[in-house]
């Protein structure tokens, strides 16, 4: 019995030695370089910590929390849904209520649930490439269908391409990242509005507005008006410098909101996430000042950048796509042996670097002007 055991043991040495299903076979799993280094500029992540005050308010908010952990939390986030429909209301100048809004773990969560509601097994969801590499991931783990459609040389969004290859394919979920990440330009509303139309009533329009706080234009959040298939997809992780909190949350028709209840785990926002989303809420006006920090940092990156001979993306985020080179994977390397970490999309000739703080932007400047010297691109 033993050497059977052992024999069984042996067989089993991998993913792919397990029955999993076939198309997640020879598949990585999403991720980005953590790597001990002075200078991590390669999440997107904000790079300020959370106010003191706010720190103390979470303690407070968690220990009440604390009390009653015997029991399961609100089911239904009523309280988190309210304050983040009037966070959207106060910041936008729409007005929508909390039957409007539902929120997850981190936007992630709240995608994949769309899909799960929304696509799945004999159903296609459609992007524009390059953008958020989690989309196609999360379409393959629902086991929906993936369609990708180019942007243009430029990484703007080509409407008529997008518009034919909609009525083409005809997919369940159309996924529109503004900003796009890791391109960094943002989707006019007009441009929207033509997919939306395209799409028709069989689909479901996601417009993914993560870093939608750092745009030089205004929120897609009004184009929900009478529009019930319209869906917009936001996050706590970025502007409000909360990454570790995971909190996404979206706003739509009630009926969405409806369809997502569906497919969500019971409970599935913890107490403890709950408290401390409902803290943050309260410091929007204080984060947000942080985020006006970071929009001129990231313009003065893009000017040095620009003046150092670099081709910039237009930047619409907390993140500046840059380039041209030949081997982008050496240049990150050299920077890396620099003390700064940036990021490698695979976007043939381009590297992205988050928006950090002063100090921490200068020090990649420094290695940038380097790179000049040592590439010549």
């Amino acid at each position: 019995m033993e050497g059977s055991a052992e024999q069984v043991s042996d067989r089993v040495t991998n993913i792919d030695d397990l029955p999993v299903r076939d198309e997640l076979r020879g598949k990585s799993p999403y991720g980005a370089p953590q790597l001990d280094v002075a200078v991590r500029l390669n999440t997107n992540e904000n790079p300020y910590p959370l106010p003191e005050p706010l720190v103390q308010r979470i303690a407070e908010r968690v220990a009440e929390e604390a009390r009653h952990l015997n029991r399961y939390p609100d089911r239904d986030a009523v309280e988190l849904r309210t304050e983040l429909a009037n966070y959207l209301s106060r910041t936008t100048g729409y007005q929508v209520t909390y039957e409007q809004v539902w929120a997850a773990n981190g936007s992630n969560e709240v995608l994949q649930q769309l899909l799960q509601a929304f696509g799945g097994p004999g159903r296609t969801a459609l992007g524009f490439e390059p953008s958020y590499s989690m989309h196609p991931l999360l379409a393959r783990g629902t086991n929906t269908g993936w369609l990708s459609a180019p942007r243009r040389a430029d990484f703007s969004l080509d409407v008529p391409a997008a518009v034919e290859a909609i009525r083409t394919h005809k997919p369940h979920v159309v996924f529109i990242t503004s900003p796009n990440n890791p391109t960094g330009n943002a989707v006019a509303a007009e441009d929207v509005l033509a997919l939306y139309e395209a799409a028709g009533r069989d689909a479901i329009v996601v417009v993914d507005e993560a870093y939608t706080e750092f745009s030089h234009g205004e929120s897609l959040l009004p184009l929900i008006e009478g529009r019930p298939n319209l869906v917009i997809s936001r996050t706590m992780s970025k502007a409000f410098g909360a990454a570790g909190l995971r909190l996404g949350y979206l706003a739509a028709d009630p009926a969405v909101v409806d369809a997502v209840q569906l497919v969500r785990l019971p409970y599935h926002l913890s107490a403890v996430n709950q408290a401390t989303a409902l803290a943050a809420l309260e410091y929007t006006d204080t984060l947000l000042q942080y985020v006006e920090q970071l929009k001129a940092e990231r313009d003065r990156v893009v000017a040095e950048l620009e003046a150092y001979g670099f081709e910039v993306t237009v930047a619409d985020a907390n993140f500046i796509q840059f380039g041209v080179f030949e081997d982008p994977h050496a240049v990150w390397q050299f920077i890396l042996d620099r003390g700064v970490l940036i990021r490698d999309n695979g976007v043939p000739g381009r590297l992205r670097v988050t928006v950090g703080t002063p100090e921490e932007n200068d020090a990649f400047l420094d290695a940038a002007r380097e790179v000049k010297k040592e590439f010549g691109a």
